[in-house]
């Protein structure tokens, strides 16, 4: 007996732990002092950098069979990879909207994998900190207790597990077990032509096609045209389609423009419709204490998309969806599995977190979000929203001083759209131009930007979601700007 309990250890078995864990430890310290100094400098460095050549090769080298030894692995990092980053955490990086992450969030990462825990549920405390964090994010947005969520990737997934409960809900079928084949009626879904591609993808993925996305022209705001949405709804409930969703935007990602969430939400209730609010480039707002009233109404949807690793800054990735129907939630994802059946006592003696999303194996994301707000409280976060507005507002005042600058559409929140305009220049040239700007900038690691265009006009794209960024920043933008499209014009 006492043999079968000790099995004897048998040289050939291996594992990848160290064998000498001081190694690992002193490496580990390095690796720690050389990320502080990495943050710390951030400044010092180019938003962005072309790779050469020969960093480039290292990444189509073959598959390693042999081993290498771990300081010069981490070597290969330090060489070609921490020094060409996207530059998303640079304090010039306003390209796309993502967030800037944050040291305590890094650390939690490391934690985090260091517990290894998955999140599809179970007794242990990692899901009770997962569970905790969808808590503060249902009391951020003002829902209710009893309202239901889960975290996911980012903001396409979380619009994905809202629109599949929204299909589900006003289905008039069980479509789990029957399929979208069974709907009689096909079901229309309704948003601003300024909506988010993620939203088609997820029609798309659920059976119901990118015809069923209807797209509603935006006013001079470019917020969603309450006259002619109520106009498509009864031109489509006469047509023999189903009204089924309503998807509001709280921030567009092209200019940040808000939709009026309280008259939508009492027109989605009117209509009968499901009130989706894609928040996750301003949801968050609700925290702002100088700009929450932007998002009123927000906690009337059915259904709410935001993402902490925007506007709370966590390290990629994670998202989040909230329901006030937890039942419809959990209804449109619950499966009955014999190889994860609860139990009295132990470690499936709690919720199964997996019932409210597609994933089963779950990363745990909540640490890092739950590590910053304990470490610096929801109020700052909220008073640094606010800054990034008054920053975009610095900003769009720049560029009104500036006549040879245009600004394309009117500042919303945190986003400025504008370009270099010189007299008498035709589209075509002064999108070139305005391109050309956009890209020396990047090359030259002074700033990095994006493009885009709203109407049919092109123009350059601030999206300033970075704590770190300082108006001095911007003042560098309006002039770097200004002295290459005088470089670049003729």
């Amino acid at each position: 007996m006492d043999a079968l309990r000790r099995p004897a250890i048998s040289d050939a078995e291996e594992t990848l732990d160290p064998t000498d864990w001081s190694d690992v430890r002193a490496l580990a310290h390095r690796v720690v002092d050389d990320s502080i100094d990495y943050l710390r400098d951030i400044r010092k460095r180019p938003v962005w950098q072309e790779m050469p050549a020969e960093v480039e090769s290292v990444f189509e080298e073959l598959l390693p069979h042999a081993p290498t030894p771990l300081n010069e692995v981490y070597q290969q990092i330090s060489d070609n990879l921490m020094p060409y980053p996207m530059g998303n955490i640079h304090p010039r990086f306003w390209s796309w909207y993502m967030g800037s992450s944050n040291v305590t969030g890094a650390l939690a990462d490391f934690l985090a994998a260091i517990q290894g825990s998955n999140l599809g549920g179970g007794n242990h405390a990692a899901a009770l900190m997962d569970s905790q964090v969808v808590n503060w994010c249902k009391e951020m947005m003002g829902f209710s207790p009893s309202a239901s969520g889960t975290l996911v990737s980012g903001g396409s997934m979380a619009n994905l597990i809202a629109l599949t409960v929204a299909r589900n809900v006003k289905a008039g079928v069980d479509i789990r077990e029957d399929g979208v084949d069974a709907v009689e009626k096909p079901l229309r879904f309704y948003a601003s032509d300024q909506v988010h591609s993620c939203h088609r993808k997820a029609l798309e993925a659920l059976g119901l096609g990118n015809k069923a996305l209807r797209r509603i022209p935006t006013d001079a705001k470019l917020r969603i045209d309450i006259a002619s949405l109520r106009a498509s709804i009864s031109e489509d409930r006469a047509a023999g389609f189903q009204p089924a969703c309503l998807i509001a935007t709280a921030g567009t990602v092209n200019s940040g423009a808000i939709d009026d969430l309280e008259a939508l939400a009492n027109l989605a209730s009117g209509e009968g419709l499901w009130f989706h609010v894609d928040g996750c480039i301003g949801a968050l707002l609700a925290i702002a204490p100088a700009n929450a009233y932007r998002v009123s109404g927000i906690a009337r949807a059915d259904s709410v998309a935001l993402d902490p690793h925007k506007w709370l800054h966590a390290p990629f990735e994670v998202g989040c969806v909230l329901f006030r129907d937890a039942s419809a939630h959990r209804g449109a994802f619950a499966v009955s599995q014999e190889y994860l059946e609860s139990t009295p006592r132990g470690l499936a003696s709690a919720e199964w977190l997996y019932e409210y999303g597609l994933q089963t194996t779950r990363g745990f994301r909540a640490l890092k979000v739950w590590m910053a707000l304990r470490e610096h409280g929801v109020a700052k976060f909220g008073r640094l929203i606010d800054q990034n507005i008054a920053q975009a507002r610095y900003l769009t005042g720049l560029i009104e001083q500036k006549p040879i600058l245009e600004l394309v559409a009117p500042t919303s929140i945190n986003i400025v759209c504008f370009r270099y305009s010189p007299d008498g220049i035709e589209d075509a040239a002064r999108k070139a131009l305005n391109i050309e700007i956009m890209l020396r900038l990047q090359e030259e690691g002074i700033a990095a930007l994006s493009d885009t265009t709203i109407h049919g006009e092109h123009c350059l794209r601030v999206a300033i979601n970075n704590h770190r960024t300082r108006r001095e920043d911007l003042d560098i933008l309006v002039q770097e700007a200004l002295r290459l499209g005088a470089l670049l014009t003729p």
